[in-house]
């Protein structure tokens, strides 16, 4: 449970952002596989990013904790797709 509120709170600062990119993919392509994969390549960007600049840092708090690099950015593209999913539903649902 401790992991998982970790990644949770390693997630936080990118929920804005996701959700201004879920904006976007509903205006331009509101399908899901698109989505999905859209938010494939922006978390490869993120960790990538995170493992090039100072942030590289932050990681070592998560890999005390026992989450590997690996699991972190795995579980955070499966709650940032789980989300997005359920935001085009309800997008199409109204559109």
């Amino acid at each position: 449970m401790q992991q998982l509120l970790s990644i949770l709170a390693f997630y936080r600062p990118f929920v804005i952002w996701s959700f201004v990119v879920n904006i976007v993919i509903a205006m331009v392509n509101p399908f899901v596989i698109p989505a999905i994969i859209t938010k494939l390549l922006l978390t490869i960007l993120v960790w990538f990013l995170i493992n090039e600049t100072n942030a590289k840092r932050k990681l070592m708090f998560y890999k005390n904790l026992g989450v590997s690099t690996l699991k972190l950015f795995s579980i955070v593209f499966l709650i940032d797709i789980t989300i997005t999913i359920i935001f085009l539903i309800v997008i199409k649902e109204f559109i």
